[in-house]
């Protein structure tokens, strides 16, 4: 190798920086056929995951004002507001498994992705102590937080099937909404559903059929993310200034859910006192 010195017999300094400098990396994404995005976020995701949590926080404020007896309304026979739950907390555990999707396919290491599980299940066990308080014969044991925490830990390996992940979220989602057995009425086993009655309990996402959901978002999310030309449109789109606080919603959902029920059952509270 050809390397100048100076008078004193010494390699220059630029030349020991060029030596000793590691060379620019080749973009992982690119590298493995995908095209990253110019940010580390997809604004697109964030924006309609801050859709999933306002309206979710829509359905919980007209379900603490039932609960005050502010507002006429059967959250667990009228078929108004199930057919309104049903739309809100699918496009939840669909963006879900979107997002978990798009982090495999951009090269998410174990360790953050047990770092998500770990600040998930956390907040699950939060969710069921505030519960258990509030309503101690019907807290939460296996709501949406406890859902995510442990489908993204099943979901995880069937990534690597692209679309056919899909395809079993397909028939996860057809088996869970079309079979009931009387074996799966067990208590401990209530976490998978296929029972015969909907178990008492303020919110109940079990693996069979709400997993269906998130396997289809996870596989959308890998095919986006390898697919040519998505991920340019996905770095590409942009949030209208005016609707950024939803984007800001999405970005923060964790946070969100966590704050929302107890500001508006506080707030609320508040009134009554007042009143």
């Amino acid at each position: 190798m050809d390397r100048r010195s100076n008078a004193s017999g010494r390699v220059p300094r630029a030349a020991k920086v060029a030596k000793h400098a590691r060379p620019e990396p080749v973009n992982a994404a690119a590298a493995a056929g995908i095209r990253a995005p110019a940010s580390p976020r997809w604004a697109a995701v964030d924006f309609f995951r801050g859709c999933a949590i306002l309206a979710m926080i829509i359905y919980h404020f007209c379900f603490d004002l039932a609960f005050n007896g502010w507002l006429v309304a059967d959250f667990g026979e009228d078929l108004r507001w199930i057919w309104f739950r049903i739309p809100v907390l699918g496009s939840f555990l669909f963006i879900a498994g979107v997002s978990l999707g798009l982090a495999e396919a951009r090269r998410q290491t174990g360790a953050q992705f047990w770092r998500r599980v770990r600040l998930i299940a956390g907040a699950a066990a939060l969710v069921s102590l505030g519960s258990y308080i509030m309503f101690p014969g019907s807290f939460i044991y296996f709501g949406v937080l406890h859902a995510i925490a442990l489908m993204s830990i099943l979901a995880r390996p069937a990534l690597r099937w692209g679309l056919w992940a899909m395809v079993l979220g397909l028939a996860v989602l057809v088996i869970g909404v079309t079979v009931q057995h009387p074996f799966f009425n067990q208590p401990p086993l209530h976490w998978i559903g296929l029972m015969t009655f909907k178990p008492r309990t303020e919110d109940y996402v079990p693996l069979f059929p709400w997993f269906g959901v998130m396997l289809i978002g996870a596989g959308a999310g890998t095919w986006a993310a390898q697919h040519p030309g998505w991920p340019d449109r996905l770095a590409a789109w942009v949030v209208p200034h005016r609707l950024g606080w939803i984007a800001w919603l999405g970005r923060h959902s964790l946070a969100v859910y966590l704050l929302h029920q107890p500001l508006l059952v506080g707030a609320m509270l508040l009134i009554r006192q007042i009143h």
